[in-house]
């Protein structure tokens, strides 16, 4: 007969050392609450996030160069979204099945490496069609970055502080995407446009470094780690997609709708970020400065929206945080585009509450789907419901790209509102996990 124990409710990973502080608030309770192992991984999570969102948006912000260099139309150019976003919904359904079966610390190196080497590829792209493919097979480790980092830390973190300590790993998509904003200023106000956007490629060679700290410092929680190989169906998409019974509930169910839920959410977001800087250039009319400058106020407010999203959807809740914010985020787009033709000021200001919103709505995505499905499947649920929302999500960014020319940019930008939308319908199907153990 066999010795080992039964696996219990995962409080999530290593406890705090008994020489450090165990109180369970403050601004810093969720970080004490990880102990030394997994603030490492959550150091590991948050800089590959990071990196993950610089490599992504040097696209965006190369996009009005690469269409002048290649001769492109704006549906073109919207592709370039399209491809890697739906490449994304492959790699990141391989990454979480990869996650489940040989750990999550493997898989997360394994996508951070991808996504960098195809990041500098596009650099050396001599054709349009060669940056297509780059970009695609760029999407393969951009899928799946994300959720196997989140799951690496929601199974150290505790249930009371779970969607903050998550909401926090969300931030650094901010911190990455001001980093890009940064080099992207510095890159093209000092080089001509045609060697500025290969310039721009060829610095995704950055989460290199993070992959060789990452071999050596950061390890899968041991709690959770046990629980998965004592499992026999890991990494199983035939178990995400199993249908209820009398006798036991099945996944089909929340598989469907946590889907949709991320296809309304990922459809609003990328809708924006890939056509926020075209707006400002071809519409408004700034200057490289002049778009860095308004998107300072996008990004400080998508920082602070990810870090308070995180708060509130541990005081209210999953699904009462994404409806809000839903709501929220559809009203800045439709205030955004329609600002009068002149007043800048009012869109410097609108930028911040923009980028509050559409990011406080994803805050809780990473604690959310941890809750939603069981650890030995949790890579496989997370990675195939997140990263297919990414595909079907990525339909709109290219509708703006061929309604642009006949609407503008800005008439086109008002899809992104229908996105949120359909997320505020998807919550209806799922349950609410606050406080939820991980088993």
């Amino acid at each position: 007969m066999s010795t080992t124990p039964p696996p219990q409710a995962l409080n999530t990973g290593t406890q705090p050392a008994t020489d450090e502080p165990t109180a369970d608030d403050g601004a810093f309770a969720w970080l004490r609450a990880l102990g030394p192992n997994g603030r490492r991984a959550f150091a590991g999570a948050f800089g590959g996030y990071a990196l993950d969102s610089y490599d992504y948006f040097t696209l965006p912000l190369s996009m009005v160069a690469l269409a002048a260099y290649f001769g492109l139309d704006s549906g073109q150019t919207g592709l370039f979204t399209t491809v890697t976003l739906v490449v994304s919904a492959v790699g990141g359904a391989v990454a979480g099945v990869f996650a489940d079966r040989v750990g999550r610390v493997k898989a997360l190196m394994i996508t951070v490496i991808t996504y960098a080497v195809f990041t500098v590829a596009c650099g050396f792209a001599p054709n349009y069609e060669t940056l297509l493919v780059f970009r695609a097979l760029q999407g393969l480790g951009f899928g799946g970055e994300w959720a196997v980092g989140a799951i690496l830390v929601a199974e150290y973190a505790s249930a009371k502080h779970r969607g903050r300590t998550l909401g926090a790993v969300q931030s650094s998509w901010a911190v990455g995407w001001a980093l890009a904003a940064v080099v992207y200023t510095l890159v093209f106000s000092f080089l001509g446009d045609d060697l500025a956007w290969r310039v721009m490629f060829w610095t995704g060679a950055l989460p290199a470094l993070l992959v060789l700290w990452v071999r050596r410092r950061v390890h899968d929680a041991p709690e959770a780690t046990a629980v998965r190989e004592q499992n026999t169906r890991k990494g199983s998409f035939a178990a995400i997609f199993k249908p209820g019974t009398a006798e036991a509930q099945g996944l089909l169910r929340t598989t469907v709708f946590a889907g949709l839920l991320s296809t309304g959410v990922q459809g609003g977001y990328y809708t924006l970020a890939t056509w926020v800087p075209t707006y400002l250039k071809t519409e408004r009319g700034l200057s490289v400065v002049g778009t860095g400058g308004y998107l300072t106020f996008l990004i400080s407010g998508a920082f602070l929206g990810y870090l308070t999203g995180g708060y509130l959807t541990d005081v209210l809740g999953r699904k009462r945080n994404i409806w809000l914010f839903a709501l929220l985020s559809a009203i800045c787009i439709l205030a955004y585009t329609h600002i009068p033709s002149g007043a800048n000021t009012l869109l410097l200001v609108l930028g911040f509450p923009l980028g509050f919103c559409m990011s406080a709505i994803f805050s809780g995505f990473g604690s959310y789907l941890s809750e939603l499905y069981p650890t030995a499947l949790r890579g496989t649920g997370q990675g195939f419901t997140y990263n297919t929302g990414r595909a079907v999500g990525a339909v709109f960014p290219t509708l703006v790209g061929f309604l642009a020319d006949s609407w503008g940019v800005g008439g086109a930008l008002v899809f992104g509102a229908i996105g949120y939308g359909i997320a505020a319908l998807a919550l209806l199907g799922l349950p609410e996990t606050r406080g939820k153990e991980l088993v």
